[in-house]
Order: C-alpha cells, then structure tokens, then sequence
C-alpha cells in the first residue's frame, strides 16, 4: 500500500488513495475466484452439443458482489475526463456540449425501443425521421441525394469510393489511382487503399492548401478521383476548391470531401456549390451526438447527381400511403445501378434523432452561428497565442474551426509531449498531437462554438503558463504529470509491448 507511485508529496496513506483520487485496483484484485457474487442452485448440466470442444476447465474470472462491481466502475469513471467535466480541445474532433434535450428526444420509447425488423408500417414515426434528416441533409449541403446508412466517417468515405467505383464502371472506364491532398485527414488514404486504388500525395503549399498547381500537373486519364478535407487538417478553408473540382471533372475523375470538419461551415458553404461530387457528414461531431467512449456513431454521404443513382441501399422513400424502406427485393428499374449495401440495416436510429432535433432547435439562423462562433472561438485561441506559440499558418489568414500550432521555438530536448502532459497537470485532456504531419511537433487545438470566452481565457492561461515553462527549459515539465492518477508512462513501451493478459501474482513471478 502507499502512495509512492504517484508523485504528489505529502505523506504517504495506508489505502494508496489521495483523499477523492482512489487508487483502484483491477477486477481480479478485488475479487476472488473462489467467490461468486450470486449463490444459485445447481442445476444438472445438458448434455454438451459442442461434440468435445467445451471447455473442460474454469475460466478463472474473479466473483464480486455487486457493490464491489458498481464501485468498481464508478472509481474507473471518475479518472475519466468528458466533455460534461471541461473543454475538450481535441483538434479536428470537434468535442462540443450535447444538448440534453437531444438525449431526451432519443430516449422517447418510440425510437428507443423500436427494432429493425419490426413490420414497417410500425416504425413509421422512425422513417419520417430519417427522411426529414435526409431532406435538411440535403438542404444544408447543397447536394442531390444522402445515403443515411453509413456508421461513422470512415466507413461513409468507403461508401463514397465505392459510388465512385461504381460510376467509372458504369461508363467502362477504369482508373487506378486516388490523389490525397497532405492537408487531407488521414483515413482518406486508408480508404482509399481499402479499396484497391493505388494513393498518390498532393503537396500543400506554404500557407497550407492545396498545390492546385500539382493537382493540375498530375490529373489525367489513370485519376478516379481526389479526396480533400475541407476545411482542412491545417484549420484552413481551401479557397480554390471550385477551381480544384473543375480541373478534376475536366479529368474525368470526381471528387470526394471529406466532411468531417463540415461544422466550420454549416449554414455558410454549401459544399455542392464547389462541385463535390460526395462528401460524408458525422453526424456525432457536427450535429451534436455523443462522441467517443466507443459508441454509435453515423456517417451518412450526400452525393450529387452524378452520383445518386448509384448510392447503397437501403434507403427511405415516401410513397402515397406513408413512408417505406427500399431494399433489394424494392429497389424495382429506379435504383437499379446501386453499388449494394454497407451495413444489414439502415443505421443509428438514437443518431438521427438527436441529429434532427439539434437541426431543428437550431433553426438556419442557429445553425448559421454555430459555424461563426466556432470559427471566432479558434482565432480567439490562434491570436491569443501565436506570440508564444509558433502558429506556422498564422499569416494564411482566419483559420476555421481549430487553431494550430508547432513545437519551434521550445527549448532544446523539450518537445509537444512535455506540453500536452503538462496540461494534464492543469485539469485538461491535451489537444491532438503530431497531426497534421505537414507541421512538426503539431498542436491541433478546436474549441467548438459551445465554450464561453471565460473557459477559453482559462484554457488559454494555461497553455500559455505551459508554453511559457517549455520555452525557459523547465526541467519539471519533464516529470509531468504530477496529479494524475498515474505519472509519465513509457509510450513506445505501451504500444510496442502492451500487457494485455492478467496473472496471479505467482505465475507471473514463476515466469520471471
């Protein structure tokens, strides 16, 4: 027991537990394999239908009551940080407050308790739903059509390709290679590799958009299509987007945006304006559902028209008699060329609802100021550190949605690392580090719009006291965390030779 790992001084305690900061141990600590939480009688065995394959020994997990259980998870949950306990400066996550009255529209019994092979004519409250989110989807973004079944954003870029795909084939053309801009996100390359084509970079120029030079110089006949993130992964919006989709399209390829940063924008910029031909939208960042902890999340695709017959299924249409789903055996001669399905229903019902209730609580106008203040709050932090910080983009004009700085000018042997630990210290998660790879030492910093000016005043203090440290070469920011719950570990350790498997104490001393 005690508390010498954690480095906060004062005397150590008999529990290892820092008044309110507990020191937890794992399930199998607490718990005993010889106990079980729940005495019931025993009942005979069924014969085995595993023709020898079961397990012939016990599996070894501990038994706990279930108050050891509860305040098990209740101690893990209060290491946690959350959007509801701080600002969470994750850049190009787009971490903003949930509105509570969303969650309260999306635990309503008739969404919450709906099942997807209910008999239409059951659910139809459900499909109007999805088909208003696809309708103001539409609007907000200027497109012909959305896809809503996609999960998440990678898995809505995927979608988007394959329509691609699916379109050149169509026409009997083949073409092999992908361009991805640097300032582009990263699962762009990725997908496109998943799915077969080859992926070559477009340089960024100095101020942090695209090279539309290179673009030009490199499209030809072998180009499907060109993925760009816009605004994009440097925080920038990229002025020459209509002029990079009228080159593409000249090509004969398409062009896919990556929506990820679409709040930036929303309610100002209509990405079908600028000639994308596809562009996915997380629902989760944009339109204010739940992000991270590893729950749903939802990716729909708006395509234009070029694209739209050849868009997955299943999809909502209305009909004279209400609402109906089509699928496969539906699909009938107007939707003949779609590419398939992505997943084996329509999608995240809690995601659309509480994306069309933030959209319709928001209203145009509220929609329109939530891109705004997003955008002011980022420069406020941009301006309000740039004299300590180096912001490589800072000359490039207003950033959009986040805010970027890099390690120059730190003292030498202290690095982005130092920082982001050091804000731990001062009660924040870090903001995203070493991403973009355009910036060295990259600090990515997005607010959102729903932070006051005082919690950025604060946040903004405490970057700069941090940044202020790593510039003098205090050598404590090297120890740092000192107040978490454990201190620095060893990163390279943790990734390359993880410890994944729990042993009693003996075993693991006999295996030594």
């Amino acid at each position: 027991m005690g508390n010498s790992g954690n480095g906060c001084g004062g005397p150590a305690t008999y529990t290892g537990n820092r008044a309110l900061m507990l020191e937890e141990p794992l399930l199998f600590e607490i718990g005993k394999l010889s106990n079980t939480g729940l005495d019931i009688e025993e009942v005979k065995a069924p014969a085995s239908r595993l023709g020898g394959l079961e397990r012939k020994a016990d599996i070894g997990l501990p038994g706990l009551s279930e108050p050891e259980t509860v305040r098990h998870y209740t101690r893990l949950s209060r290491q946690n940080y959350a959007i509801d306990l701080g600002l969470f400066p994750l850049g190009s996550c787009t971490m903003k407050h949930n509105p509570r009255l969303n969650e309260r529209v999306a635990r309503m019994p008739g969404f919450a308790d709906i099942h997807p092979l209910q008999p239409v004519d059951t659910v139809q409250g459900a499909l109007e739903v999805i088909h208003q989110l696809a309708h103001w989807l539409v609007t907000l973004t200027g497109m012909h059509s959305v896809a809503m079944s996609p999960k998440a954003g990678a898995h809505g870029e995927l979608c988007g390709i394959l329509a691609i795909r699916a379109a050149l084939e169509a026409r009997g053309d083949t073409r092999s290679v992908i361009l991805v801009p640097e300032s582009a996100h990263g699962t762009n390359p990725a997908t496109a590799a998943f799915a077969g084509y080859k992926v070559e970079n477009i340089p960024a120029t100095k101020d942090g958009r695209v090279d539309l030079a290179a673009l030009q110089e490199r499209l030809g006949p072998d180009v499907a299509a060109v993925m760009i993130t816009n605004p994009n992964t440097c925080g920038l919006f990229e002025r020459d987007m209509k002029a990079i989709s009228d080159a593409v399209h000249a090509a004969g390829a398409l062009v896919y945006c990556d929506g990820a940063n679409f709040n930036a924008i929303v309610g100002r910029v209509r990405p079908g304006d600028l000639g994308v031909d596809a562009m996915h939208i997380n629902l989760h960042k944009t339109f204010s559902t739940p992000h991270g902890g590893g729950g749903p999340g939802s990716g729909p695709v708006v395509f234009s028209e070029a694209l739209t017959s050849f868009a997955p299924l299943p999809f909502v249409e209305k009909t004279a008699d209400g609402f109906a789903l089509v699928e496969e055996e539906t699909a009938g001669e107007h939707h003949a060329r779609s590419f398939g399905r992505m997943v084996a229903f329509h999608g995240q019902m809690g995601m659309f609802t509480r994306a069309l209730a933030y959209i319709l609580s928001h209203g145009a106008d509220g929609l329109k100021q939530v891109a705004e203040d997003a955008v002011l709050n980022a420069n406020y932090i941009l301006r309000s550190l740039e004299d300590v910080l180096d912001a490589p983009f800072a000359a490039s004009g207003p950033c959009m949605h986040e805010a970027i700085f890099s390690d120059a000018g730190l003292a030498e042997g202290f690095t982005t690392l130092d920082i982001a630990k050091a804000l731990i210290d001062e009660g924040y998660h870090p903001m995203t580090m070493y991403f973009p790879l355009v910036v060295h030492g990259a600090m990515l910093v997005e607010p959102t719009e729903t932070e006051s000016k005082d919690t950025l005043d604060q946040f903004i203090g405490a970057l700069r006291s941090v940044a202020e440290r790593a510039k003098a070469g205090d050598e404590a920011l090297k120890g740092a965390p000192y107040y978490a719950p454990r201190r620095r570990l060893d990163e390279t350790q943790a990734a390359r030779k993880p410890v994944l498997v729990w042993n009693e104490p003996q075993q693991a001393e006999a295996a030594e």
